[in-house]
């Protein structure tokens, strides 16, 4: 294994001086995640709470919960390659000042419309922070065994976030009314306007040729129908509804468009010779892999708590928080674990603890076993940041620094479209093997019996209406059917998860850490305008 390089050594001890704010920088990034991270989940708790107060309709809801990741995911490619061009920070800033704008105006939104207007734009501001957070740090951090650190910071960061979102909304809807978990947000921006300002870094690419706005627009298009259209198959929509097939194939086409439209630009918007790069390639499809057989596992398991178990949401949130511990663990200590293993075996060893640690959860029935599922939570946790956090990494450094923010960009579009997709095929996979088993049951009509194969939700509702012996029997089996369909989903899911290790190995087996020309600009906070860094 190659390390630091004696040149790269030098360098890092004459930025010793002005540029140790660099772990300044990465705190004030990791606040911005934070927060993007935190209100990508905390509306979950609210949303009985906004239903009671402001009476949407049913579509109404379901934007209000799905267009802040809808929109998102949709414009980081657009903002990630507009940073590149314009600056980094300049984005993250504007991005700052968006969100907390949003944030005020769904805390006080008076009818559903408003908050779904509200909630796009945190989305808009969200597609600002996230892709410049990792792109400036590929930049602030040009020496990449410290940039691994702050990577798994940073990933660390990002697991509180998804953790603390929905513990944070319960505590704020106990005191306060449900804007509450939007207001939070101001105060934070507030302060992080003038700190980032002062602190960040302004970086960008090499500024060559003219920004391909009408390619950024197709992106954006392309994005936003590939991904209202695997929402809407996640959501349990047929396949061959118009409102899933049209944004699908729109959004197909629009995407083939715009590669298309990049290959044959001089200067393009996202250079793909990027993905000729072996461990470029493989990364992101490591991160698709990854979260396509992981994501769906978080909602199930939620209902197998829930409903099998018949945990309360907050018994349910604690049982799930060993998961969280684990994968802060995990990225703090990956660091260390990518310089001793190196990138291939440590994302391939975090797929197969990750396999290991779904079959291991196979053995869950009907009846709760605590330490099976500290176990399984435990090292699915570990195995899932260790194989995100490689995959991410390697993604990082194997990318131009000056196509850091595409880069970044494609990174998180590809956790999008993995984790939209993985809800889709688990849930289709949880499905048909759940409905058969309650398409039979002595005693119940059929067309309750269809009702029930909905979901195990609907089916403990029809029986509730039914109750008597059919409805005693249609639980029972609906339970035990459940159960099925979850060994089934995670067989399934440990599949895709050893294709991943199969991928992986296309990895570099060593970390490269070679001495690399950067030029970085860090703001001194002490009367210094500016300290130009080579490394």
């Amino acid at each position: 294994m190659s390390g630091t390089t004696t040149a790269a050594q030098r360098a890092r001890r004459r930025v010793a001086g002005a540029g140790a704010n660099r772990w300044v920088v990465l705190v004030v990034l990791c606040v911005s995640l934070l927060l993007v991270a935190v209100d990508a989940t905390v509306l979950h708790v609210a949303v009985p709470a906004v239903t009671e107060d402001l009476q949407p309709g049913a579509i109404e809801l379901l934007w209000i919960v799905d267009v802040y990741p809808l929109v998102c995911a949709s414009l980081l490619i657009l903002f990630g390659t507009l940073g590149d061009r314009v600056g980094r920070r300049r984005v993250l800033l504007l991005g700052y000042a968006l969100f907390g704008v949003a944030s005020a105006l769904a805390a006080f939104a008076q009818g559903p419309q408003v908050l779904i207007l509200a909630r796009a734009l945190l989305g808009v501001g969200g597609a600002m922070i996230m892709p410049a957070t990792l792109s400036i740090l590929r930049q602030v951090f040009p020496d990449r065994r410290e940039r691994a650190l702050a990577i798994g910071i940073w990933s660390a960061v990002a697991a509180v976030g998804a953790a603390v979102g929905p513990l944070l909304g319960g505590f704020l809807l106990e005191h306060f009314w449900w804007g509450a978990v939007f207001l939070v947000n101001i105060p934070l921006m507030l302060v992080s306007l003038p700190v980032g300002r002062m602190l960040l870094p302004e970086s960008t690419g090499d500024g060559k040729g003219p920004w391909d706005v009408v390619g950024a627009l197709m992106a954006a298009g392309g994005l936003f129908g590939a991904v209202l259209g695997v929402k809407r198959l996640g959501g349990g929509e047929s396949a061959g509804s118009v409102f899933t097939l049209v944004p699908l194939v729109v959004g197909a086409v629009l995407l083939v468009l715009f590669v298309r439209r990049q290959r044959r630009r001089a200067h393009p918007l996202v250079d793909l010779r990027m993905f000729a790069r072996p461990a470029f390639s493989t990364s992101v499809g490591c991160i698709v892999l990854a979260m396509l057989a992981l994501v769906g596992l978080e909602l199930i398991a939620a209902q197998y708590l829930q409903l099998v178990l018949g945990l309360s949401p907050l018994e349910t949130g604690l049982r799930l928080l060993p998961l969280t511990i684990a994968a802060m663990a995990a990225g703090l200590f990956g660091a260390r674990i990518l310089r001793r293993f190196g990138p291939r075996r440590m994302v391939c060893a975090g797929f197969c603890l990750t396999a290991a640690a779904v079959v291991l959860l196979t053995a869950m029935g009907s009846e709760d076993d605590t330490g099976l599922l500290l176990a399984g939570f435990v090292l699915l946790g570990f195995g899932l940041e260790t194989t995100l956090f490689g995959a991410y990494e390697s993604m990082l450094s194997e990318a131009p620094a000056e196509q850091a923010g595409g880069a970044a960009a494609i990174g998180e579009t590809s956790y999008q479209l993995g984790a939209g997709v993985g809800i889709a095929l688990l849930g289709t996979v949880m499905n048909a093997a759940y409905a058969p088993g309650v398409a039979s049951v002595p005693g119940v009509p059929a067309s309750a019996a269809v009702s029930a194969g909905h979901s195990l939700g609907e089916a403990y509702a029809v029986a509730g209406r039914l109750g008597g012996d059919a409805g005693v029997a249609l639980r029972r089996v609906a339970r035990d059917s459940f159960v099925h369909g979850l060994h089934v989903t995670l067989l399934v899911s440990a599949g895709l998860l050893l294709l991943g290790a199969a991928m992986a190995l296309r990895l570099p087996r060593v970390m490269q850490c070679e001495a690399v020309d950067v030029e970085v600009e860090l703001p001194a906070p002490r009367g210094v305008a500016e300290s130009r860094v080579s490394a």
